[in-house]
C-alpha cells in the first residue's frame, strides 16, 4: 500500500511539476526572444539608415544626415552610433538616446574598433554581454547598450523562479490530496481485506486446535492410524499456514511511533544462536560477523521475525556441509545486515519474485516442507516498515540477502 502511493504521489508530483518548469521555461524564452529581436531590429535599421551606398561618392555623412541621426531617438534602448571614416578613424559619435553620449560605451567601441577580425554583427547572450553591435567597416558601428535589458532579464528570471518555487510548494500539497482521494478507496479495500484474513485465520485457528488435540488423545488401532495421521498432518499444515496468515497481517502494519532505540547487534547474534541446533541436524554451521553495539530504533520483535524468516530460509535452502553467514555493518548512519548461504542460486528473473506473497520458486518440494511462500513477503514487509531495503543476489553459488536501514539521529 506504501508502494502505491509512493508509486501516485510522485506520478502526480513529477507531471505538474513538469508543466509548471516548462511553464516557466517557455515564459522566459519568449521574453528573451522579444528583447533579442529588439535589439537586432535595432542594430540592423540603423545600418540601412546610414548605408553609404545611398551617398554620392561614398564620402562621410553630410550635416543633414548627422542632423536627422541625432533626431532619431530609440524607444526602450540605448542605442549609439559611430561614424568612421575609410580608415576606421571615428569622426562622429551619436546618442538615439534622451541623455549625451556614455563615456564607457566609447571606451568599448575603440576596443571593438582594435580588433583585428571584427564581426559585422554581434549580440550574444544577453543574459551576460553589456553590449551588441553591427560593424559597418569605413562607414559605421553601432552599439546597442544591452545592460538595462540583462538587468531586465535576470529580474524577470529571478521572479520566474521565486513563482516556480512557490509553485512547487502547492504542487507538493495538491499532490498529496490527490494521492490520498485516488489510494482512499483502495486502501479501504485493502484494510477491510486484511481484517478479513485476520478474522478468519482467527477463526479457523480454534477448531483447527481442537481438532489436533482431539486426534492426540485417540487410543487409535492401526486400522485407523493411517488416516488419523493423515488427518493429524494436515491439520498441523493448515494451522501452520494461518499462523504465517496471520504473522503476514501483523507485519504489513506497525506503528513507528512504537519504536524504541534497541541493541540490534545482540537481537541478531541471539536469533541466530537459536537456530544453530536446526542448522546442525542439516550438517551446517552458522558463522557470524556482528559488529557491536549497533543501536537502531525499530521494534524488536519484527526484527527477531525478520532474522528467523532470514536464517530459516538460508538453511532449508542450504547445502549439506557448508557455512551460512550472518553479518552486520554500520557505516556512518547506513546499517546493512547480510545472510549469505551456498546452494542453488536464485535466477535472475526470480529476484523480485521472491518475496511476493505465496510465491515459490521450487514448486516440487514446497509442500513436504511445509512452506507457503509467506515468508519473504513477511521479510520484506518488517524492511519497509523500517524504511529499509531488502534484496537477493546469487553468484557463484551463494546467495546472498542484503537489508539496508538507515539509522535517524
Amino acid at each position: 500500500m506504501k508502494n502505491l502511493r509512493n508509486k501516485i504521489f510522485y506520478t502526480v508530483f513529477s507531471i505538474l511539476s513538469l508543466f509548471i518548469i516548462l511553464s516557466v521555461i517557455a515564459f522566459n524564452h519568449q521574453i528573451y526572444k522579444q528583447e533579442y529581436l529588439g535589439v537586432e531590429d535595432n542594430l540592423t535599421r540603423m545600418r540601412r539608415f546610414i548605408n553609404h551606398d545611398d551617398l554620392p561618392n561614398n564620402d562621410i555623412p553630410d550635416r543633414k544626415l548627422k542632423k536627422d541621426l541625432n533626431n532619431r531617438l530609440i524607444m526602450n534602448y540605448n542605442v549609439y552610433t559611430i561614424l568612421l571614416d575609410e580608415n576606421n578613424n571615428i569622426t562622429g559619435k551619436i546618442s538615439h538616446n534622451d541623455y549625451d553620449f556614455d563615456k564607457e560605451v566609447l571606451s568599448k567601441a575603440k576596443k571593438i574598433l582594435e580588433e583585428e577580425n571584427q564581426s559585422q554583427i554581434k549580440i550574444g547572450s544577453l543574459y551576460f554581454n553589456s553590449i551588441a553591435y553591427n560593424f559597418n567597416y569605413g562607414i559605421s558601428l553601432v552599439i546597442v547598450d544591452t545592460t538595462l535589458i540583462r538587468d531586465r532579464l535576470l529580474m524577470t528570471l529571478l521572479k520566474s523562479l521565486i513563482i516556480l518555487i512557490i509553485s512547487e510548494v502547492l504542487i507538493f500539497i495538491i499532490s498529496k490530496k490527490i494521492t490520498d482521494w485516488i489510494t482512499k478507496p483502495v486502501e479501504e479495500s485493502f484494510n477491510k481485506q486484511k481484517d478479513f484474513i485476520t478474522s478468519a485465520s482467527h477463526e479457523l485457528k480454534t477448531p483447527l486446535s481442537v481438532i489436533i488435540a482431539s486426534i492426540d488423545c485417540i487410543d487409535s488401532n492401526k486400522k485407523n492410524e493411517k488416516w488419523l495421521n493423515n488427518v493429524k498432518d494436515e491439520s498441523e499444515r493448515m494451522n501452520n499456514l494461518i499462523t504465517r496468515l496471520l504473522d503476514l497481517s501483523k507485519s504489513e502494519f506497525v506503528k513507528q511511533e512504537n519504536f524504541k532505540l534497541n541493541n540490534l547487534s545482540k537481537i541478531i547474534e541471539k536469533k541466530t544462536m537459536t537456530f544453530e541446533s536446526l542448522a546442525y541436524d542439516k550438517n551446517i554451521n552458522i558463522t557470524t560477523n556482528i559488529k557491536s553495539n549497533v543501536m537502531f530504533l525499530c521494534n524488536e520483535n519484527e526484527i527477531d521475525e525478520l532474522i528467523s524468516v532470514l536464517v530459516d530460509n538460508a538453511i532449508k535452502h542450504g547445502i549439506e556441509k557448508s557455512i551460512i553467514t550472518v553479518n552486520l555493518y554500520q557505516d556512518k548512519n547506513n546499517i546493512t545486515i547480510e545472510v549469505i548461504n551456498e546452494g542453488e542460486e536464485i535466477k535472475k528473473e526470480n529476484r523480485e519474485k521472491i518475496f511476493e506473497r505465496f510465491y515459490r520458486e521450487d514448486k516440487s518440494r514446497n509442500r513436504k516442507d511445509n512452506r507457503y511462500g509467506l515468508g519473504l513477503s513477511i521479510a520484506k514487509n518488517i524492511v519497509e516498515n523500517h524504511n529499509g531495503k531488502i534484496k537477493a543476489s546469487s553468484n557463484n553459488g551463494y546467495t546472498t540477502f542484503i537489508i539496508n536501514f538507515r539509522q535517524k539521529r
